[in-house]
């Protein structure tokens, strides 16, 4: 699986930045794409990348900002024509994503020829979809602000195939036996196969936020997260600044990790003062100094494999 971002600057797009947009390709577990918010122009962003329409199934919106919105009805529009026909597609979002879609879409008498299901969420609602978890939990931003927790499923352990071969079963079909069954009988014996498995993997935890400040609902995200994708609209600085605007400061994200021992942060909403030149000397006067946060400041059109 793979997180690639779209769009990664705060409120307004820059030369080298565009608003809010990420996607997180779920192939090989499944063959589609969800997409977390939609930002001005993200349809033209995708234009740049593998990313097809059609495998487009699932869209979350954290909240109603326009830096994170703009983009949705062109977007929907364009799904019809690139693949999307009778493919249906499932919005999240707070209340009033609905009264948006339905106005701008009859407003441009735009239609679409696919089904369009709206979920508008709600603090603590818990969604499962093709296996996946996804707990949503409100956020502190002004307006409605969710962040959207996805817990993918445990995979069974690997085969020990060295533990087989030392009872004198030797590779072959009945090895898949020893993989799909409880119990196996081979040569008059009965084996019981998971003695012959490693243990479960467990299941990948990822977690989109919304603009926020710190609030007690980001633990809850968080906590033990592989991969958590989180806003840094002020990379130094003042921290209680940014709190005047309901953002978060980078101290504010780095110690939500760490006390989350989340594996991996990846940083966007980055305000649009910054230039990619100014990012990048920050991204490194913040890893020198906090060596232990494993981190990445996001640009448009990184790819980060979660796998």
């Amino acid at each position: 699986m793979e997180i690639i971002f779209l769009g990664t600057s705060a409120g307004l797009p820059t030369k080298e930045r565009n608003t809010q947009s990420t996607v997180l390709s779920l192939e090989p577990f499944l063959s589609e794409f969800w997409l977390f918010d939609a930002g001005e122009a993200v349809q033209h962003q995708i234009l740049h990348t593998r990313i097809k329409l059609g495998k487009l199934r699932r869209i979350f919106i954290t909240h109603m900002h326009g830096d994170h919105i703009f983009g949705l009805p062109g977007l929907l529009s364009s799904r019809s024509f690139q693949g999307g026909e009778n493919k249906p597609l499932t919005l999240y979002g707070p209340a009033g994503i609905r009264e948006f879609i339905e106005t701008t879409l009859k407003l441009s008498e735009s239609r679409l020829n696919y089904p369009l299901e709206v979920v508008e969420v709600e603090d603590g609602d818990i969604y499962i979809e093709d296996e996946i978890t996804i707990n949503i939990h409100l956020l502190a931003h002004g307006i409605p602000s969710y962040g959207y927790r996805l817990e993918f499923p445990s995979s069974p352990g690997r085969l020990l195939q060295e533990k087989l071969q030392a009872e004198g079963i030797m590779p072959g079909p009945i090895y898949r036996d020893f993989k799909m069954q409880d119990t196996v009988e081979y040569e008059g014996m009965i084996y019981h196969t998971q003695d012959y498995r490693a243990d479960e993997v467990p299941g990948k935890i990822v977690t989109f936020f919304g603009d926020t400040m710190p609030n007690r609902n980001e633990d809850l995200l968080a906590v033990n997260a592989d991969v958590i994708v989180h806003e840094s609209t002020y990379l130094e600085g003042d921290h209680l600044l940014s709190h005047q605007y309901h953002h978060s400061h980078i101290a504010d994200v780095i110690g939500l990790a760490e006390r989350n021992q989340v594996k991996l942060t990846l940083i966007n909403h980055v305000s649009n003062r910054y230039h990619q030149l100014d990012v990048a000397e920050l991204e490194e006067a913040i890893r020198l100094a906090n060596p232990d946060f494993n981190f990445k400041i996001a640009h448009d059109f990184m790819t980060v494999s979660i796998d």
